[in-house]
């Protein structure tokens, strides 16, 4: 043994996303708020770097969309974002990160179901941008791990991603279980 952290392999969640699949795949919006939700430009995204993809809706600007994978099934939550973001920077529940000049945001998500028509959200701070992604296969600065080692480097980044997956699909479960 050469003492050096094995690194997990870690398959990448994120299937691409296409517009038939986006409209089906809502856990948390009647059939007419799913017709009427609008895809990004999906073309230039690297799908193999993704576990999650987030947009602010152009038509309606307090809503958002954010789709992941989740049992095999692509997944899509309706938010609703906060008018003005915050002012400092906090930590996004999702991929913990601060990241620089990113501000994580509140979201609040109707519950699915008969919860969600009785009015019942559930909330959460999220990169503003939805960054996550990207956010946890960066390089970790100095202050949050001190080794050149690229073994620690390529496991911390995979316990990232692990995570990152473990707290969004923990909220989407919550939204649509109502």
């Amino acid at each position: 043994m050469t003492g050096r952290v094995p690194v997990p392999v870690v398959r990448t969640l994120m299937r691409p996303l296409t517009e038939s699949v986006f409209h089906r795949s809502f856990v948390n919006a009647s059939k007419g708020d799913a017709q009427r939700a609008q895809l990004p430009d999906l073309s230039g995204i690297d799908w193999d770097q993704r576990d999650l993809i987030g947009w602010q809706d152009p038509k309606r600007p307090q809503r958002y969309y954010v789709s992941l994978e989740l049992d095999g099934e692509i997944a899509t939550l309706l938010l609703r974002g906060a008018e003005n973001p915050p002012s400092k920077k906090l930590l996004c529940a999702w991929c913990e990160d601060l990241a620089d000049g990113i501000r994580a945001a509140s979201f609040v998500a109707p519950l699915g179901g008969e919860a969600g028509r009785r009015g019942n959200t559930v909330g959460t701070m999220i990169c503003a941008d939805f960054r996550c992604s990207r956010n946890v296969r960066r390089e970790p600065p100095p202050y949050e791990l001190r080794t050149q080692d690229p073994a620690l480097i390529a496991y911390h980044r995979e316990q990232k991603i692990a995570g990152l997956r473990e707290r969004s699909t923990r909220f989407v479960r919550a939204v649509s279980q109502g």
